[in-house]
């Protein structure tokens, strides 16, 4: 089936929208035709072996056996329907429509009706009905001709997915956030599962694929349909787990009309409710939504993350709460297989993400340490840069993380980063914010899947070969270069000291100095001096009279110092004795002891090149203003970096080791990055001149 013919019956599901109009709002088109779209399938999947399964009850009616699985059997699914009732013998009784109709859904399967229930499905049947719609609703869907023969289950899904982009339009919801173009579901499926061909092609394969944000299944129905291709004979057992319920019933419905085990697929948060907690899986991959917090589920993954450590999922880190994005990651890798003693085992796992997870997040933070966990572990098979407005809810570029706990030698220790960026076509007609498309090989279109696949597996060779035709769009790189050391570069404190009205001012009111005062003035106030003593409320009056005799004692001190103003010291401990001289001449005994010699220098010291250094237990005191931090390359000698880098600019600089943490980073595009010269001056002169004459010619034709 071409697009044009999906296109065409999602276009006939959705003409129910002009029944809608009027009795239910635009957002809420979605309500009636997804549920009926998916009704409609299931009764055409069931259509060759109705009488069957009707039969089958009849038979076994008034008995008190489980029939369930006997009429699974008559059906040739994992659901069945027992009524005799169809849409179109429904619709032939307006009258009777409501009530045959929920006869009708009851007589499904539990697995068939509990789809039907995530959309409400009986209310939006009152509501149909309450306004004399329900038999038009349904006489629009008894002309839909969804027969497995006719439209194919990978097709099946297009519609669906065309559907909810629709729906996602007009409810001004993310239509992205519940599925992916099929064309990056097919090369994404290639790369995750290309290098096990040979495996896969084996008699009596079985192999379990999981996706945990499965939409509407796509995903899945792309990695079985590809396994199946290279084995018919293979089995392919998928899971998944999908929050939004609209996406999660279709998802599931597709895996009954395929003979799967609609069980498989949760519902739910994948974080705060896991739906294959401790299960394990061959293949996994996922296209999470970009940049959506995790705020609802905070308090589970917190827990998780505190008291299960590496025991649980979320022990590496945890991002940043705006952007959940690496925690869909690590809960994939709990779920890979352990490789055992022969190198069998172990799994791949392929993820789609935006920029965010390469870089976000310093040395030491959560994402940082997601990095680092899985570098260290050898985990990053390659990262593979896709063309911007690729996909349906955002212009930005994406990229592929294919991971796996078993790699081939060549890849050991290695990162492959492969860059497809210019690898697109331009669409005929933008879908949202998706105005490219990966090429098929179909339609005079280049192959852009295939190359891309090929180059993948290629991408060793051709980045040891310089002569390769695509050697510059790939790069090999150990884990380590990823890797760096956040180092905290110091230099000292250095000050000269003066005394001015403004480092007078700071003088007087530091914490030293009020403390001063009030030792002066409290022993005449008893009153003042009980309150504080124990720390009860003042009054108004009495905060008042409070403020008034500290600042007469802290003016006895200012008066004793007023003849330094306009001095200047070299060293502290001239400006120490300068002040302690002058409040000896005025006849106040001020304040002394550490915490004075500290505010003194606080106050009147100034920053300056060429003053003091100032010392703590010896050691040079660490200028917080002139602190800065660096990069350096993992595995590289730090003081050898500060001999080289820094010393010759500030050879007094040193390292607080103390401070030095290890982060990891993947910056992507700047391997890529090729230096382009700017035009030459002489070029650019020109062509302003040619644009000068031009703009003179016209406006002589204006003037005219």
């Amino acid at each position: 089936m071409n697009s044009s013919k999906h296109t065409e019956l999602a276009n006939h599901a959705w003409s129910v929208a002009d029944l809608l109009r009027g009795d239910y709002k635009q957002s809420d088109y979605g309500k009636v035709i997804l549920p009926f779209t998916v009704l409609r399938r299931l009764e055409c999947v069931l259509e060759p072996t109705r009488e069957k399964v009707a039969e089958t009850a009849a038979r076994f009616k008034g008995q008190e056996i489980d029939t369930d699985h006997f009429l699974r059997r008559a059906s040739g699914h994992s659901f069945y329907n027992k009524s005799d009732l169809t849409l179109k013998k429904i619709v032939g009784d307006p009258q009777g429509a409501a009530a045959n109709l929920q006869r009708y859904v009851g007589s499904f399967s539990d697995n068939a009706r509990e789809v039907l229930e995530k959309y409400e499905f009986n209310q939006q049947v009152r509501k149909l009905d309450g306004a004399n719609l329900l038999y038009k609703v349904m006489g629009k869907f008894t002309d839909l001709d969804l027969r497995p023969e006719v439209v194919p289950n990978h097709n099946m899904g297009y519609i669906f997915e065309e559907l909810i982009r629709r729906f996602s339009e007009q409810s001004n919801e993310t239509a992205g956030e519940h599925f992916t173009p099929r064309e990056v579901i097919k090369l994404m499926v290639n790369l995750l599962i290309a290098p096990d061909g040979d495996a896969l092609s084996l008699p009596g394969v079985v192999r379990t694929v999981m996706d945990p944000a499965c939409g509407t299944g796509g995903m899945l129905s792309a990695a079985e349909e590809h396994i199946k291709a290279l084995n018919p004979d293979a089995t392919v057992e998928v899971y998944g787990q999908e929050l939004n319920p609209e996406s999660w019933a279709i998802c599931r419905s597709d895996l009954m009309i395929k003979g799967q085990d609609p069980e498989n697929i949760a519902s739910g948060n994948s974080f705060s409710d896991d739906g294959h907690a401790r299960e394990k899986f061959d293949y996994l991959l996922a296209n999470p939504p970009f940049g959506v917090e995790w705020k609802k589920v905070k308090e589970d993954v917190e827990y998780e993350h505190k008291n299960l450590g590496d025991s649980g999922r979320f022990g590496a880190g945890l991002p940043r709460i705006n952007d959940g994005s690496l925690l869909f990651l690590q809960h994939m890798i709990s779920k890979m297989k352990p490789v055992d003693v022969n190198g069998g085992g172990g799994s791949r796992i392929a993820i789609v993400f935006n920029g965010s997870p390469l870089f976000t997040g310093a040395a030491g933070s959560g994402e940082s340490e997601i990095r680092r966990w899985i570098l260290e572990n050898d985990w990053l098979e390659a990262i593979v840069a896709l063309p911007d407005q690729l996909f349906y809810n955002t212009g930005i570029s994406t990229y592929f993380w294919i991971l796996t706990n078993r790699k081939d030698a060549q890849h050991k220790g290695k990162v492959v980063l492969l860059d497809a960026r210019d690898q697109w076509v331009k669409m005929r007609k933008s879908l949202g914010d998706k105005r490219k498309e990966l090429g098929d090989g179909t339609g005079n279109k280049p192959n852009h899947i295939a190359d891309i696949t090929r180059l993948y597996g290629d991408a060793m060779v051709a980045a040891e070969d310089a002569e390769h035709p695509l050697h510059g769009k790939v790069k090999v790189f150990d884990n380590s270069a990823f890797g760096y050391q956040r180092i905290t570069v110091e230099r000292p404190l250095k000050l000269r000291f003066e005394l001015t009205d403004e480092t007078l001012a700071a003088l007087l009111a530091s914490k030293p100095v009020q403390k001063w005062a009030e030792e002066r003035f409290l022993p005449r106030e008893p009153e003042l001096a009980a309150k504080a003593k124990a720390r009860r409320k003042l009054t108004e009056e009495e905060e008042t009279l409070f403020r008034k005799l500290a600042e007469a004692e802290t003016q006895v001190l200012g008066d004793a110092l007023s003849p330094l103003l306009g001095s200047k010291w070299a060293t502290k401990s001239e400006a120490q004795v300068a002040v302690r001289n002058a409040m000896a001449e005025a006849g106040v005994q001020g304040p002394s002891g550490a915490p004075f010699t500290k505010a003194l220098r606080d106050a009147m010291g100034v920053r300056d090149p060429e003053g003091e250094v100032q010392t703590v237990k010896g050691a040079s005191e660490p200028d917080s203003e002139l602190r800065d931090n660096e990069n350096v390359p993992l595995g590289e000698d730090v003081e050898e970096y500060l001999k080289r880098e820094v010393h010759p600019h500030v050879p007094d600089a040193w390292i607080d080791h103390t401070k030095t943490k290890v982060g990891y980073e993947i910056a992507f595009t700047r391997h890529f990055y090729v230096y382009e010269p700017p035009r030459p001056l002489a070029e650019i002169d020109a062509e302003l001149k040619a644009l000068e004459a031009e703009i003179q010619a016209l406006l002589g034709e204006v003037t005219e």
